[in-house]
């Protein structure tokens, strides 16, 4: 079987597959790149195709989209947010007296 070749998934997997491509693309990720990703994480969770032999219904860990909401955070780095939080801070504090 070839690299690429998607004959040992099951009907399940392709379609989640799909529906996470569909939402990397709707984030502004390339269609190649979404594709990608999407059966990255087919795989990361069900450990790759599940339609023969002995490997066939495994349980799967959801690992992945459970934490594809969660990952992001603030692009500054925490010495400039602490920054900005004492100067916000001292702003406050001199209008209050003033």
């Amino acid at each position: 079987m070839p690299r690429g070749d998607k004959s040992s998934y099951t009907d399940k997997q392709k379609r989640k597959a799909e529906h996470i491509e569909e939402g990397y693309e709707s984030r502004g990720v390339s269609h190649e790149e979404a594709e990608r990703r999407a059966w990255a994480t087919v795989n990361k969770e069900s450990g790759g195709g599940n339609k023969s032999g002995s490997g066939r219904g495994k349980a799967e860990s959801h690992a992945a989209s459970r934490k594809g909401g969660r990952i992001g955070g603030s692009s500054q780095s925490h010495a400039k947010r602490s920054a900005a939080a004492k100067k916000g801070w001292e702003t406050r504090r001199h209008e209050a007296h003033g």
